[in-house]
């Protein structure tokens, strides 16, 4: 425990929350998460020259060069924070800086901002995932006839690399002094969710999936500080789609599906760089699968897209997720949505339980990519996948709460001694990866306390709470 912010962990998941002015609530945050960050550490100093060839120690400086003073500008508040996490870190015995923090926060949108500094070729050649930006994630949002009670269900996976996916395990919930208060899924440090999935104190529900092969890029306001500033200050789901839409750098394109518990409508928008689209409604779903429907954004401004294609995720997925649409139709609950996320019929070999990337519940890492469409694409066998799963619906929503499952939405365990001696050509990542038991799903909701109220001993010499043990696993209600 530290003054604004407590912690605990459970079933993989560290929950953390933080209260209090942007810098006070900051440094909690850091401090609660300086551990965890010197792991990370070591981890984007070997991901990111693997990865681009570049140091993470450029990587800093460039990026504050592209993005800090616009920061300060124009996200002060975001700017006080990342301050304080950076003193918190720096507090809890991991050695960082502000410039670093920003970076970190801005590690999602790296790939966007450092192809714009090249070549088109690079733009053309792209990614790892044959071209423009990477592509993961599954995710639905239904209401009206399609879900048991009429109102909202949503629900998300995130399919990642495992060597940084494996960090997206914790639960932020964050009680601001001005706007609203939220709970997300998020990584160490970071302001946003980068997963998107999100629920505020205003009955907004939020979540994505990326737009793969997305090309178009400019150096505006990055999309963690636009999300950001409208999970903390929007009311409506109309106000999500005018803040995203200011500043856009077309940074972590992604399909946005969002919810509105207030009056039972749900919107999606998928948002490209120079062309977007909005559709709502309030008796039916949409879908999430990392391509876009709008053909300007998927033909303009991607390339190499599998909207058509069974044999990649994307195809495959889109299918998949319409089927079970249709066939839990009037029935679907947090059960429907679990079961649904954790899907591994394959649409392309019509094969009932074969985990691989096609699968909603994607598991590359169990692939051996025979069916491969090009040969740019992931590799067989590659440590990526789903890494979580989480779901709500608007009576949990309410009491802002949902059910979250690390490691992967199905439960089949990852253990890197295994899969490396298996698969010897990832050998090097060894160092850097952890194990990812099957865990249960997990009621995970904000958390209220006091620290002028609880059976604990505040010790201003070292900032922490020396006796926690009156804090525990409990759901209670929102103040």
């Amino acid at each position: 425990m530290v003054k604004n912010g407590m912690s605990y962990d459970i079933n993989g998941w560290k929950y953390i929350s933080i209260k209090g002015k942007p810098r006070d609530r900051g440094y909690a945050y850091g401090f609660l998460c300086a551990k965890e960050f010197k792991e990370i550490q070591k981890m984007l100093e070997y991901n990111i020259f693997q990865t681009y060839a570049e140091t993470w120690e450029w990587m800093i400086e460039n990026i504050n060069k592209s993005i800090k003073e616009k920061t300060k500008i124009n996200f002060f508040e975001l700017y006080e924070e990342m301050e304080g996490i950076a003193e918190g870190v720096n507090a809890g015995g991991t050695k960082t800086s502000l410039d670093e923090i920003i970076a970190w926060n801005y590690y999602i949108s790296i790939p966007y901002w450092y192809s714009s500094l090249f070549s088109s070729t690079l733009k053309e050649s792209g990614s790892k995932e044959g071209g423009g930006s990477k592509d993961k994630c599954s995710a639905f949002i239904a209401c009206g006839d399609y879900t048991e009670d009429g109102k909202i269900v949503v629900v998300h996976n995130s399919f990642e690399d495992f060597i940084d996916g494996q960090y997206l395990n914790v639960v932020l919930d964050v009680k601001p002094v001005k706007g609203n208060r939220f709970i997300m899924q998020t990584s160490p440090c970071w302001i946003w969710s980068g997963t998107d999935f999100f629920i505020t104190s205003k009955g907004i529900i939020g979540t994505e999936t990326t737009i793969g092969g997305f090309k178009s890029f400019e150096n505006n306001f990055p999309v963690g500080y636009r999300i950001r500033k409208a999970m903390q200050y929007g009311n409506s789901m109309d106000d999500y789609v005018n803040i995203l839409l200011d500043g856009n750098s077309g940074d972590y394109a992604n399909s946005w599906l969002f919810g509105d518990i207030n009056t039972n409508e749900i919107l999606r928008l998928e948002l490209g760089l120079h062309f977007h689209n909005v559709e709502r409604t309030k008796n039916g779903y949409f879908i999430g699968f990392n391509a876009t429907y709008d053909p300007r954004i998927r033909l303009k401004e991607c390339i190499n897209q599998g909207f058509y294609d069974i044999r990649r995720h994307q195809g495959a997925r889109r299918v998949r997720l319409t089927e079970l649409m249709n066939e839990y139709k009037g029935k679907i609950n947090i059960e429907i949505a679990q079961k649904i996320i954790s899907d591994h019929y394959d649409v392309y070999l019509q094969k009932d339980d074969n985990p691989c990337s096609r699968t909603i519940c994607s598991h590359y890492d169990l692939d051996a990519r025979e069916y491969m469409s090009q040969e740019n694409r992931p590799k067989p066998f590659a440590p990526h996948g789903a890494i979580d799963g989480c779901v709500t619906d608007s009576n949990l929503a309410k009491k802002m709460t949902f059910f979250g499952r690390f490691g992967n939405s199905c439960g089949i365990p990852f253990l890197k001694n295994e899969y490396c001696d298996k698969h010897i050509q990832f050998d090097n990542f060894r160092p850097y990866l952890k194990d990812r038991p099957s865990q249960p799903w997990t009621k995970l909701s904000i958390q209220n306390y006091d620290n002028k109220n609880i059976n604990n001993k505040f010790s201003k010499k070292n900032n922490k709470y020396v006796k926690n043990k009156s804090i525990k696993n409990r759901s209670v209600k929102n103040n």
